[in-house]
């Protein structure tokens, strides 16, 4: 970031990180004060890829789905790449566009996808296939060989819980469960609610 800021400024530059420092950090817990610094940086620095691309993705967590994919395109149109697909296309979910999401993901873009980048842009369009109720679909779209039971972290577990909510969406009750419970065990961090959604399928949430 501070490299792609150099073509700024000194001072300015330095304002715009400060702004983008802040994005980063209120992102989470404050995603309208970190949109509000992200546009900051972005109304200083909007020609800088790293800026545009930074206030995408606060506009993202803000839930402002139109502004975040204007400036991840901008973004990409400046730095080129085919990362960020994922999060563009949960934008055009939002929008109440899934079509346009599943097209996403047949791109030649996201062919060269790979590793957590891919699992993630699969996760965002079975997710559109089960807004459009095509839940057999959305089944099949998740199934690769990363649905590796051995696996743990995030991106396992977040890969894990999506196919099981396919699979129960599907009516396949049995088969979601096995997901949620291997979702659970993948899940170091506590970021998914899996342990939640067997002890509902089991009954054992009274």
């Amino acid at each position: 970031m501070r490299r792609d800021l150099l073509s700024l400024d000194k001072t300015n530059a330095n304002t715009v990180a400060r702004h983008l420092v802040m994005a980063g950090k209120l992102v989470d817990d404050d995603p309208r004060l970190a949109l509000a610094h992200a546009r900051a940086a972005r109304q200083r620095a909007g020609r800088i890829a790293i800026v545009r691309e930074a206030a995408g993705i606060t506009a993202y967590h803000a839930g402002e789905w139109a502004e975040a994919l204007s400036e991840l395109r901008a973004a990409r149109r400046m730095a080129g790449g085919p990362g960020l697909l994922a999060v563009m296309a949960d934008c055009e979910r939002g929008l109440g566009r899934p079509e346009r999401a599943i097209e996403l993901g047949r791109s030649d873009e996201a062919a060269a996808l790979s590793g957590d980048e891919a699992a993630e842009l699969r996760i965002v369009v079975a997710g559109a296939r089960m807004d459009l109720g095509q839940f057999d679909q959305a089944v099949v779209t998740l199934q690769t060989p990363d649905l590796d039971a051995s696996r743990t972290g995030p991106g396992a577990a977040r890969l894990f819980y999506a196919y099981a909510d396919a699979l129960v969406a599907a009516g396949r009750i049995e088969d979601g469960l096995k997901w949620f419970l291997n979702s659970a065990a993948a899940d170091l961090e506590g970021d998914t609610d899996a342990e939640e959604r067997v002890a509902e399928l089991t009954g054992d949430d009274q």
